[in-house]
């Protein structure tokens, strides 16, 4: 027999534990082996299989089943690779992102319990698809299989906005009527490459943003005239040309053919204007529970001069500008900024100002005249702090700092280097913002220690 074509050797394995991407995790040969799909608690019969930067073991059959084991509600399950944990009950999903934060950070501090969701599905509110063609030549929308560029072609996606779902279909369909071809990367030729929709949870209002190969396309009338007619909700369409060679969704070009070009939803009782390129989180119902839970955490007073690092549209820095003195917002993307200073004025917001910078460098260059900051809030990128931010902000020695983060790993990196420059961790609560995936968001609350102890706020 070939010996590719030999049946791999099973091992019988039990799950004790969850690695940092919700894997199951088992003990081999005094090896920590990661599985995929594998539940703790369950014995499970496994192959092994080498990759080019780990051993993984591959799930063949499950001997004893988990009772927080489910059947995955989605089709799509298996192939699209977005929702790594919909195999587990919600509760043990949000057992394995809470214990994994106390392994992370539970050194430092107690965690708190985690914050879930009254319903994990149809959350988010902001959803791409990419189009291409299948084997018939029909064209079809979905998402990237995980660690590939193949479309999974996807009719209804479970965690997407209900109506960004059926904004997609329809696109397709039309595409279909209209004959506009999807655009191919390879050969530069054809239209329809992505479509981004983003929708206000508080207000309704829907924007649609086709990534497009060329903004001048003969059959651009009557798509935006069909779609309007599917669908009148609609607040705005932008149209977006993208024609390089790039995993990024959205091109620098755009134009409004519809509306103003953006749209307004409400949070924190203020309201937010929100363009295509705007960072705002993707779950409006939790981020809601997030920055009430980080004000909190972090004992804010009427005499506290703020700094909101990483700000964006200000959502942070205007949520907690009734609650203090001043607040300062440090955002190095202009149109983000430009945004933020139209929020404040929307919302009557005087005690507020922005700064278009990097905010490592602005920091640095306040610290250095002598400006102080009582809280330092930050919510930067998954890839966390450069370390030149991390000793900018320490110069400053603000006498709190609220660092929000989706990785686990890279706040543990940054917060190693504040505790060793005299802060303590005080406060630690897990947020679901991405129910079904292994993703985290965790409000970590540091106090600059006097005489040994940490501040008391």
């Amino acid at each position: 027999m070939n010996k590719d074509k030999q049946p791999k050797k099973s091992y019988r394995v039990k799950c004790r534990s969850y690695d940092i991407y919700g894997r199951g995790v088992v003990s081999f040969n005094q090896s920590k082996i990661p599985v995929e799909g594998l539940i703790g608690g369950e014995m499970a019969h496994i192959c092994l299989k080498h990759t080019k930067t780990e051993t993984i073991g591959i799930l063949k059959e499950i001997e004893e089943t988990s009772p927080e084991r489910v059947t995955p509600p989605c089709p799509y399950h298996s192939r699209c690779g977005a929702c790594q944990l919909m195999h587990m009950s919600y509760g043990e999903q949000l057992r394995f992102k809470e214990q994994m934060v106390r392994e992370q950070l539970g050194k430092y501090c107690s965690v708190s319990p985690i914050i879930g969701m009254a319903d994990p599905t149809h959350y988010r509110n902001k959803v791409h698809a990419s189009f291409g063609r299948d084997r018939q030549g029909k064209i079809m929308a979905g998402i990237y299989e995980a660690g590939s560029h193949h479309i999974v072609p996807i009719e209804n996606c479970l965690i997407q906005n209900r109506t960004a779902n059926e904004i997609i279909a329809d696109i397709r369909k039309i595409a279909g009527k209209l004959n506009i071809a999807p655009y191919d990367e390879d050969r530069h030729t054809g239209i329809l490459r992505h479509v981004l929709i983003r929708t206000a949870y508080a207000t309704g209002q829907v924007m649609v943003v086709p990534v497009v190969g060329r903004l001048n396309f003969k059959e651009r009338q009557p798509f935006i005239k069909q779609l309007l007619a599917c669908h009148p909700e609609i607040t705005t369409i932008v149209l977006n040309c993208n024609d390089a060679a790039t995993s990024m969704v959205l091109g620098d070009r755009e134009e409004v053919v519809y509306g103003n070009g953006t749209i307004e939803d409400e949070l924190c009782g203020l309201k937010f204007c929100i363009s295509p390129k705007s960072f705002y989180q993707v779950n409006p119902i939790q981020t809601q529970k997030l920055y009430e839970a980080a004000a909190e955490a972090a004992g804010l007073r009427k005499e506290d001069q703020v700094i909101d690092a990483y700000s964006g549209i200000g959502t942070i820095g205007l949520s907690v500008s009734r609650l203090v003195r001043s607040v300062t917002c440090v955002e190095i993307n202009r149109a983000a900024v430009k945004n933020a200073r139209e929020n404040a004025a929307k919302n009557g917001i005087t005690n507020i100002e922005f700064a278009c910078r990097d905010a490592g460098q602005w920091i640095q260059e306040k610290a250095r005249k002598g400006m102080h900051a009582d809280v330092i809030f930050l919510d930067p990128p998954r890839s966390g702090c450069s370390m030149a931010f991390v000793r900018a902000m320490l110069s400053m020695h603000p006498d709190r700092i609220v660092y929000i983060s989706c990785n686990a790993v890279t706040q543990k990196r940054d917060i190693e280097m504040m505790v060793r420059h005299g802060y303590e961790v005080t406060k630690l609560c897990p947020v679901d913002m991405f129910a079904m995936s292994y993703h985290t968001e965790n409000i970590a609350v540091l106090k600059r220690k006097f005489n040994g102890k940490a501040e008391d706020s």
